[in-house]
């Protein structure tokens, strides 16, 4: 069993809101559910009541009442949530209208805006209107290339309210990978920032825009948030109808609320892989509405006032989590820039002067935090914090350590695991149950995630794919454009007949936690012996030289070889004798299959611009094979280092 790091008291655990849902529960239906374990189980074998408990338990506002709260009679992909039911997304996110703030947005230059819960509401009922007299309303689809910031959280509760769907990518995407975006959707109207800045710079997106512009014939209209740029002109964009931010709206009123199913589009969001044009992922109103007030409001125990905060951008879907903590009264701090400028303390420095209870990040940030040697314990108050989530990629037990050792001793560390595929969690943290090394704490309620071996038999303390075996609010209603289902079929249900079928490595530990060893489909199998790369990095981390390092199984003489490539400390340069510690590390902790055949130094890895790791697309490279979609990456330029590597040759 891994070493426990933090223990929530029995007051904390009491004062939770999610013990008060489990005494909530046992009143109601007369239950002895004595602990989370329990309450688990019990959503999983009664769905429908878990999921009307949970419904009442936030004051969801129906517009007309559910006639059933599930039909689940046929596939598991085909399953109907609260027929009948009709409700709006953006009224729940609107519901306070007090002096308190809602939102605050913060750039990496210091400029601060803050926006109270009435304020954000009068600004969404004058862009309601606008965008309503535009001709925006119902099913029509609305795109942003947007900064995080207030003015995109206005626009998404506009477009929301009225029944209009969102889909949003960041500045930083190139103009093809927008295009392989949006192209498939074809918004009636784009909003778009006329710059950016990030580590420093500033970024004028004119010219960008203007090519998006030429790949989307259809686009009947383009908004301009003169961001970055104040001086923007309408008339420096090629779109047919060009209006301007402040020109196009004026705040005040009360928005209105177009009562709409409980599965009408909400959002599409689009996988990052680098294998082909994205899917176009369709997300209804209502499981997204239920999920994240679940996660928000019991995982995560924010509560009216508390101060959130996730280190995202809007083309990654932890925007889309972000802001759903409006539902739950929480105030939101948006930050547009790098976590890095104009140095390492940047995020910190936050968390002290927004007073943020809950602090969202990814594994990649907290690895390079400790690298740059800071230790925030000893530099910031952080009095406030009590929740420090991360997701992206696993977190390894190294970073569980520089939490609990640098940062803080007394706050809960949830490392979390879902995605895009369902926009919120599989397995996530929980204010109830300790926090064990290296282990996400627990399955997220409703969520009846197992892992399975190749036969398709439930296993614990072994390796095998992460699966959902019955049906959730927040799976996706297909993907856009994929008229018979086909698509959505073979990404998630082809594997296990009727179950999904997550894409994640991952091992299930008889504390109820779990540990995710990377995706499925990058795993390392020389031999016949299925390796997660996560199981590698875990190890390599130990070596001080090494900032980060990326595995790979290469094709070599009818088998496979592992194969690691790491990116050094600057100055540094690997050697006969760094190379061979770096095995004896994996070996020691792992076993010799583990241990990669060949080792080769990199001065980057490519990642997606959320911060993933591509060992499909560095596979790929290193055999030949081409990269689509290469506007998915950050650092496309990076995968050049691997192509036709000597080491890798039959005559190194």
């Amino acid at each position: 069993m891994s070493e426990v790091l933090w223990r929530p008291s029995t007051a904390q655990v009491q004062a939770s809101r999610m013990d008060a849902f489990r005494r909530q529960v046992n009143r109601r239906y007369h239950l002895e559910l004595n602990d989370y374990a329990a309450l688990h189980r019990w959503s999983i074998e009664q769905r429908p009541a878990f999921w009307e408990a949970l419904a009442e338990c936030f004051q969801v506002r129906w517009h007309a009442s559910p006639r059933k709260v599930l039909d689940d009679t046929g596939h598991m992909r085909e399953a109907r949530w609260f027929a009948g039911a009709t409700l709006n997304y953006a009224e729940h996110l609107l519901l306070r209208r007090d002096d308190g703030t809602a939102v605050v947005a913060v750039g990496e230059d210091g400029t601060r805006q803050a926006l109270s819960h009435a304020d954000l509401a009068a600004h969404v009922a004058g862009l309601q209107r606008a965008l309503r007299e535009a001709g925006i309303g119902e099913g029509d689809r609305v795109a942003a290339v947007m900064p995080n910031t207030w003015q995109t959280l206005v626009a998404m509760l506009a477009c929301a309210s009225l029944g209009a769907i969102w889909s949003s990518a960041s500045p930083d995407f190139g103009t093809h990978g927008i295009i392989d975006r949006f192209g498939q959707i074809e918004p009636k109207l784009l909003i778009v920032c006329a710059g950016y800045r990030y580590a420093g710079r500033s970024i004028d997106q004119v010219e960008k825009v203007n090519q998006v512009i030429g790949g989307l014939p259809g686009l009947q209209r383009l908004l301009v948030v003169p961001y970055g740029r104040p001086h923007t002109r309408a008339d420096e964009f090629t779109a047919p109808r060009v209006s301007l931010w402040d020109d196009f709206y004026q705040p005040g009123g009360e928005p209105a609320f177009v009562p709409l199913p409980f599965d009408h589009p909400l959002y599409i969001l689009y996988s990052s892989g680098t294998t082909g044009v994205p899917k176009c992922i369709v997300h209804r109103a209502g499981g997204v509405l239920l999920q994240h007030l679940k996660e928000h409001g019991l995982h995560s125990d924010l509560k009216p006032d508390d101060v959130l905060f996730y280190y995202t951008t809007c083309g990654w879907m932890m925007w889309n989590w972000l802001v759903g903590g409006l539902a739950v009264g929480a105030t939101l701090v948006l930050y547009d820039g790098s976590p890095f400028h104009p140095g390492p303390s940047r995020l910190l420095d936050l968390i002290d002067s927004e007073r943020i209870q809950a602090f969202g990040t990814s594994a990649k940030y907290l690895a390079a935090l400790e690298q740059t040697g800071l230790e925030p314990m000893r530099s910031h108050a952080l009095d406030s914090l009590r929740l420090i989530m991360s997701t992206g990629s696993p977190l390894s037990p190294h970073s569980y350590d520089y939490v609990y050792t640098r940062i803080k001793t007394d706050l809960c560390l949830a490392s979390m695991s879902g995605g895009t595929d369902i926009v919120s969690c599989f397995v996530l943290g929980n204010p109830t149950l300790p926090v064990h090394r290296g282990e996400i704490q627990c399955k997220g309620l409703g969520m009846a995630v197992e892992v399975w071996d190749e036969d398709g038999r439930q296993v614990i303390g072994e390796k095998g794919e992460l699966v959902c075996t019955r049906a959730c609010p927040s799976m996706p209603s297909g993907f856009w454009g994929d008229e018979d289902g086909s698509r959505y079929r073979d990404a998630y249900f082809s594997q296990y007949p009727d179950v999904w079928s997550q894409g994640d490595y991952a091992e299930e530990h008889t504390t109820g936690g779990l540990m995710i060893h990377g995706r499925s489909d990058a795993v390392l199998n020389p031999g016949g012996v299925r390796i997660g790369t996560a199981e590698i990095y875990r190890q390599v981390e130990k070596v001080e030289e090494v900032l980060e390092s990326v595995a790979i199984g290469q094709q070599w003489h009818g088998d496979v070889r592992v194969v690691l490539f790491v990116r050094l400390r600057d100055g540094l340069r690997l050697d006969d004798a760094l190379t061979e510690r770096i095995r004896q590390v994996i070996r020691h902790y792992t076993t010799p299959r583990h241990v990669p055949a060949v080792i080769a130094q990199v001065t980057d890895i490519p990642r997606t611009l959320s911060g993933k790791l591509v060992e499909l697309a560095i596979r790929n490279v290193v055999h030949g094979l081409p990269v689509k979609n290469t506007d998915a990456l950050a650092n496309p330029e990076a995968l050049e280092q691997f192509r036709d590597r000597a080491e890798l040759r039959d005559q190194a």
